[in-house]
Parts: C-alpha cells; structure tokens; sequence
C-alpha cells in the first residue's frame, strides 16, 4: 500500500460504565452501555470501513464495548490492547497511532474521555457536511464515534491534518 492512499481512523468512546466499588480500570459496562454498544457496531459496519487494526484500551469498559460492538462487523480486525490508550491525552493518543504500521489502511481506536474528544478535534482540520456541527451541539457523550480520513503514512499523523467525515452518538 502506498503512503498516499487516504487513511481512515475512527475514534470511539466506550459504552456507558457502571460505578461499582472497584478501580476506575476496573469499571464494568452499566446496561445501558450493553445495550448501546452492538447499537454503535451496527452503525460502524453502516459506515463501509473494514477495519485492518482496533487498538483498544486495557479498561474493562473499553473492552466490553469493543467486544459488544466488533460482533456486528462483517469483517473482525486485529485487535490490540494498549494500556497507554487509557487515561491519555491527545498527544499520547497521536503518538499511539504514529506506530501504526503503513500497511493499514483502517484503523479504530476504542477509548476514553476526554482524550478522544479533543483528539478528534484536534486532528479534524476539515469536516465535510454537518459532522462538526453534530460534534459540537452533541459532545462525545459515550458510545459516540467520529471517523476522519488523512493522506500520508500512520508517522504523518498530526494535529489538522484529517478531515472529520462522520460523527454518530446514540439518540442522533
């Protein structure tokens, strides 16, 4: 694969999570989140993107919901679990994608709040229709996703360089 083929990434924000008596880390999926999830895999396989790569957070909640969610794909990506995913910010977050191998075309990345928010925002330098404005008027609340297309190499990742092509939330 060339370095010039556009790129895909999809940012996700984990299901809703319940607070039991345990670690944040540790935090299991509420029922709502349960519910919601295979709801958000529905609508990634709606947006064509065969993913090559998921990197996912080590948190419980991130785990359920990608594995809730990746069950209404057509095709299951590689997975990697990333303990660097959790609790970063978006800078970590960029650095993370930067050693994505050049041969992925698409990638997901499944993790938290409110590092997957600001990095869509960061990365987004365009947005095609009215993704930005569904964004901004909804947030990133959770199960959200946004996708963003980019030029260049998985190193070439950087603030503005993609452009925000879809954004989906529950109750859109």
């Amino acid at each position: 694969m060339s370095v010039a083929e556009p790129r895909r990434i999809v940012l996700f924000r984990h299901a809703k999570a319940d607070w039991p008596q345990v670690s944040d880390h540790e935090r299991p999926l509420a029922d709502r989140g349960r519910a919601d999830a295979p709801v958000a895999g529905s609508r990634l396989a709606d947006t064509g993107v065969p993913f090559d790569l998921a990197v996912c957070s080590t948190a419980l909640r991130t785990r359920e919901t990608w594995k809730l969610a990746v069950h209404e794909l057509d095709h299951r990506p590689k997975t990697v679990y990333e303990d660097r995913v959790y609790e970063a910010s978006p800078g970590e977050l960029i650095a993370v994608l930067n050693e994505t191998p050049d041969d992925v075309r698409s990638a997901i990345l499944i993790g938290h709040n409110p590092g997957v928010h600001h990095l869509t925002e960061i990365l987004a330098g365009s947005a095609d229709g009215d993704a930005r404005e569904r964004m901004n008027r909804r947030g990133f609340p959770t199960s959200a996703f946004a996708v963003l297309t980019f030029e260049g190499g998985w190193k070439d990742l950087e603030p503005g360089k993609a452009t925000l092509v879809d954004y989906w939330a529950p109750s859109e």
